[in-house]
């Protein structure tokens, strides 16, 4: 192939391909006042997504530890009506304290607890969730995030409101458990690690 037939091949490559704008640009030439104007489009795509956390956990990801509040009674102190702190290493806070966190982005949010019956030690006694109270406490949202109350064998729901204006709701808190210890209980463990009626289930559900 010659040199004057690739020359032409280039040249009509150039004029049948058409020209790729990657930006606008905008020239004005004059002798008076003069406006040139450039244009950008943006896009941003935001999934729908809605978090929980409860106890350990790492924002805005999954984790599958879950925690063990525990609460052991002193004899001498058994049914005194003075509430018991969970033990040292329950909770990821320690003593009882965890981190809730609910985060939603798309509306309303119902957040509920649900539980499968009342505390059993396998013998036949059982301890109401009534008898475990949680404390809210502010952690980093200027509005504690509310803990739906334990019921036995029943889900008990609450409502998120979102920021106003807005569908997101980002809503925190640390609570801490406790046992109420206001009546004397049959000796035993009861509940524990998924067993004994001793697990709480929270949900979250948003549209």
């Amino acid at each position: 192939m010659n040199m004057q037939l690739i020359r032409r091949l280039c040249l009509t490559t150039l004029l049948v391909v058409p020209a790729v704008s990657l930006a606008e640009s905008n020239f004005q030439s004059g002798a008076g006042a003069l406006t040139a104007t450039g244009r950008l489009d943006f896009s941003i795509t935001v999934p729908k997504a809605l978090y929980i956390r409860i106890g350990t956990g790492a924002t805005l990801a999954s984790n599958t530890t879950v925690d063990l509040i525990n609460f052991t009674v002193p004899a001498a102190s058994i049914g005194n009506g003075t509430a018991i702190a969970a033990t040292a290493g329950s909770g990821d806070l320690g003593n009882g304290t965890v981190t809730a966190r609910v985060i939603g982005n798309n509306g309303a949010i119902t957040f509920g607890s649900t539980t499968t019956g009342p505390l059993s030690n396998g013998a036949g006694d059982t301890i109401s969730y009534a008898k475990i109270a949680t404390t809210v406490a502010a952690n980093t949202s200027a509005t504690p995030l509310a803990a739906p109350a334990l019921a036995d064998g029943a889900t008990t729901n609450i409502a998120l409101t979102p920021n106003v204006g807005t569908k997101v709701t980002n809503l925190d808190a640390k609570w801490t458990y406790s046992y109420l210890n206001d009546s004397v209980a049959a000796p035993g463990t009861y509940g524990g690690i998924n067993t004994n009626a001793g697990r709480v289930t929270y949900t979250a559900s948003m549209p």
